[in-house]
């Protein structure tokens, strides 16, 4: 049944603890394999029994494969067919990511979910993503050969940008490997709403029904809901958390800027019928006074209400699933939840940037 990731790039979850993620009922989060691998290192997160023991989470973790990292730092790696060799955007040292060295850091993390090395091109460049899909399958075989950890699903991942034939391509040559799931990555890095929808339509119904769909990277609400209408499973961004340390809280009828004037006397909760730990205690006008003086526990509250609201809207879409009304309930969300010009290119500055760092 769909779910939604919060994203914990370093082991955890901007300016939360496990206990607030329980209390939103979160039950799967992902770490970055590459951020890991460099700081504190997987070997010592080994050593303190993986990355379950290490950060107190008790629920699934999900890794990805550290791949889209690497590539977002085009001007400091060195890519070949067989790994790429990149330098730390901490202190510039030389490392070299092969498919076998991916799946030897991602197995002594330890998530119960791991992803192949794979290369994430850009959307549109057809030359490039047939060049690209050709290495990510390669890699995707040898990763599967060098995975030998029995408890840890090692999912493939499905690229070939907007193209249909390559998608489809993908999911064919995926597939015979016979991976325990599958994600869908390349999408929400450049792309319309309109082309990532229409690549989900090709995409979706070639997939094994029976294995689970992951599409890597999407967080917006209204993509989350035409996604699961689609057939994803479940998802992971760093969206919700972003902008919620920038004052933008969601609710159901669109977001709020809090840092805006006309909330300085707001006397209601972000969401009037939201069971957060923040609208239960705080009015708009106090969150924005946070925000407004810089305090940090502006960046916890937002963040601990924006997360509550993906789990609150992957309940209700599981619900509309059981009751047989999804179709009812995309049309009814849609048409309520507003998306402002404002909001759209927010979100673009957001994805942007954090798509810009490693």
């Amino acid at each position: 049944m769909p779910a939604f990731a919060p994203v914990g790039t370093q082991a955890n979850v901007k300016t939360l603890e496990p206990r607030d993620l329980h209390e939103a009922s979160v039950e799967l989060i992902l770490a970055n394999t590459y951020h890991l691998y460099l700081r504190p290192g997987h070997e010592l997160i080994e050593r303190f029994g993986g990355l379950h023991a290490f950060m107190g989470w008790d629920r699934p973790i999900l890794t990805d494969s550290g791949g889209y990292q690497v590539f977002s730092l085009a001007a400091q790696r060195k890519l070949d067919d067989d790994g790429v060799t990149f330098r730390s955007h901490i202190d510039g040292s030389v490392h070299r990511f092969t498919p076998e060295r991916v799946m030897e850091v991602e197995q002594a993390l330890g998530p119960d979910i791991a992803m192949v090395l794979d290369e994430c091109p850009p959307p549109l460049d057809r030359a490039y993503n047939e060049d690209a899909l050709a290495r990510t399958h390669r890699w995707a075989e040898r990763c599967k050969a060098a995975h030998t950890r029995g408890d840890q699903a090692l999912f493939g991942i499905v690229q070939g940008g907007v193209f249909p034939d390559l998608r489809l391509q993908s999911v064919d040559f995926l597939t015979q490997l016979d991976f325990p799931g599958y994600a869908i990555g390349g999408l929400a890095v450049g792309e319309t709403k309109e082309q990532m929808y229409a690549t989900l339509d090709i995409t979706c119904p070639a997939m094994p029904a029976q294995k689970p769909r992951y599409l890597m990277g999407v967080g917006a609400p209204e993509d989350i809901v035409e996604a699961v209408y689609r057939g994803v499973d479940f998802f992971d961004c760093v969206l919700p958390t972003r902008i919620a340390r920038n004052g933008q809280l969601f609710t159901l009828d669109g977001r709020l800027n809090l840092r805006n004037a006309q909330y300085a006397e707001d006397h209601r909760p972000v969401q009037e019928d939201c069971s957060c730990y923040t609208c239960r205690t705080f009015s708009r006008a106090y969150l924005r006074h946070l925000y407004k003086a810089g305090e940090i526990s502006a960046l916890r509250l937002g963040t601990i209400h924006n997360i509550y609201f993906m789990q609150e809207l992957m309940r209700q879409i599981r619900g509309a699933i059981a009751a047989g009304q999804l179709e009812m309930f995309r049309s009814t969300f849609l048409e309520r939840f507003r998306i402002t010009d404002q909001a759209k290119r927010h979100e673009q500055r957001e994805l942007r940037a954090a798509n810009r760092r490693p």
